[in-house]
């Protein structure tokens, strides 16, 4: 394996971030851990609500926290013709604009995509909305809960007799955000490897998530088949379910392929149905899930959580705990491939947060520092930047620009 170098893999690419919550600012989030120069602008005063989203320590935001790790803060009022000009500057020295305002919001402040290009012909500008830019709910406003019910997530998930079911996190905006995020990548290369100029990418909160949904769109397509909520099964496999223990655990369990249902048979001493046909079989074993279903459970039934998973992963069976926050952080692999790291910070202390995701044999991603306080990289950002003095930007304080 290289050794990982100092610079980051983004070194040199300068984003503004413009957006507010979850989805966009993400993607500026992923490119700040690998180098980029992140700047991102608030509203004087209140900055993004994502400083009041969620858990609070000490009025602290604990999301804002890690979600705006790497970044830095300046003010500026986008309502304010002088806030307006003072983005078509910063447009001017940046690679990449991140936004997530209404498009003709935009458009009446001056600043979507075809007026920044006018001053900087290559920028990339992410537009991330709950509809798209364009048809006839783009100016709607959206959020991941409408990505998460429009997009046949929620529809599919849940008990049979139940309620369509949200998720408790933040996944439309999650998911979208991983899309944006190797859009603007894909934008980056196009301009500076092959010489294109900048680029407008759109992406909504929808679209991203129903596209991990496209099995439901294949069988409606092509057989009529409208899927319907069935707890924690899959169609598509047998074994599939979350399985109690005799203490009270929980365990998970796949058996997408058809050797892995097999072994399932053989580590629970089953070896009977593993020459039956209705059951070796996968598209005869689907027939009979309920079946395949209570055979397992009754089995985890009698083990504890620690005996089960011996006897699974002695037949090499895909089956995992599935764990709070606790087994997360206690996970001897997860603690081997240090997916969470502490970091200092001078508000909280010290916090532990998501380590970056993707690991590179020659470049080592980092979590330099936690979210700023409000405001805090503004005589850094528009000092060296747009030379504006101190004299200067006193002036915008008291014009309330800043």
């Amino acid at each position: 394996m290289a050794s990982a170098t100092t610079a980051g893999m983004l070194d040199g690419i300068r984003v503004l971030d413009l957006a507010t919550l979850a989805a966009a600012p993400l993607v500026a989030t992923y490119l700040g851990e690998f180098g980029a120069d992140v700047i991102k602008v608030e509203q004087p005063r209140h900055g993004d609500p994502i400083r009041t989203w969620g858990h609070q320590r000490d009025g602290v935001g604990l999301m804002w926290k890690s979600l705006s790790r790497n970044k830095k803060s300046i003010t500026l009022d986008l309502r304010r013709e002088e806030g307006q000009q003072l983005v078509r500057r910063l447009t001017e020295h940046a690679d990449v604009v991140i936004v997530n305002t209404r498009p003709q919001t935009l458009r009446k402040w001056g600043l979507d995509h075809d007026a920044l290009r006018t001053v900087n012909e290559r920028i990339i500008m992410l537009h991330i909305t709950g509809f798209g830019l364009t048809g006839p709910k783009s100016e709607r406003p959206g959020f991941g809960t409408l990505g998460e019910a429009m997009s046949g997530f929620a529809h599919l998930t849940g008990e049979a007799d139940g309620p369509p079911t949200l998720p408790p996190f933040m996944l439309a905006d999650g998911v979208a955000s991983l899309n944006a995020a190797y859009a603007v990548m894909m934008a980056l290369y196009h301009r500076d490897v092959h010489g294109a100029p900048g680029q407008l990418i759109d992406v909504n909160l929808i679209d991203p998530l129903a596209r991990l949904l496209e099995q439901s769109l294949l069988g409606y397509d092509q057989l009529g088949i409208v899927g319907q909520r069935a707890g924690n099964r899959w169609d598509i496999s047998a074994p599939r379910n979350t399985y109690r223990t005799a203490d009270g655990r929980w365990l998970a369990m796949s058996g997408s392929s058809p050797a892995l249902a097999l072994r399932v048979f053989r580590a629970i001493g089953r070896e009977d149905l593993v020459s039956d046909a209705d059951f070796s079989d996968p598209q005869r074993r689907l027939a009979r899930a309920a079946e395949v279903d209570a055979v397992v459970a009754e089995w985890v039934s009698g083990q504890t959580l620690s005996d089960a998973m011996a006897v699974f992963d002695d037949h090499e069976v895909a089956a995992a705990p599935v764990y709070d926050v606790r087994g997360l952080r206690e996970d001897e692999q997860l603690a081997h491939r240090e997916v969470f790291v502490s970091v200092d910070d001078d508000e909280l202390g010290a916090m532990t947060v998501q380590a970056p995701v993707p690991r590179f044999s020659g470049a080592e991603p980092r979590v330099e520092a936690l979210g700023p306080r409000l405001g805090q990289h503004n005589t850094e950002v528009y000092g060296q930047l747009l030379g504006l003095t101190p004299a200067d930007l006193d002036q915008l304080r008291a014009d309330g620009v800043l």
